[in-house]
This record gives C-alpha cells, structure tokens and sequence, in this order.
C-alpha cells in the first residue's frame, strides 16, 4: 500500500467540494464540510492547517466515506 501524501486543510476542502461537500460553516481554525446524498448528510471537520497528519486525514477520509485514491 502506497503511502499518504500531506495535504493541506484547504487542499482537503476543495477534494471534498470536487465530490460533492460544500463548507456550512467555520469556527476558528477548524471548517465544517457537509454533503447530502440519497436523504443522509454527511458531516466532515477539517482543520485549516498547512499539513494534516496522516491520522487526522485517514480520520477525514474514513468520514467522508470517499475512496482513499481520490486524496492521492
């Protein structure tokens, strides 16, 4: 299994946006993305940070319920 890459908070964000998660709101360094699909809202937090470690992003990858090739 190929290693992660790092990403950035906003380089997460516009991977989700491509796949359909819009931002609903953002408090401090944290931005809350959240998708509708088939009748159930997915919720993803995302810190603003220059680099997500590789917990906090396998973390976001697993909420959001997106393929872990898509974040490559």
């Amino acid at each position: 299994m190929a290693r992660q890459q790092v990403l950035s908070g906003r380089e997460v964000c516009r991977i989700l946006e491509s796949r359909g998660f819009a931002q609903v709101r953002r408090r401090g360094s944290h931005i809350v993305m959240q998708r509708k699909h088939d009748g159930r809202t997915t919720t993803v937090p995302v810190p603003d940070h220059r680099e997500l470690r590789t917990g906090t992003l396998m973390s976001i990858i697993r909420q959001s319920g997106l393929r872990r090739t898509d974040f490559e």
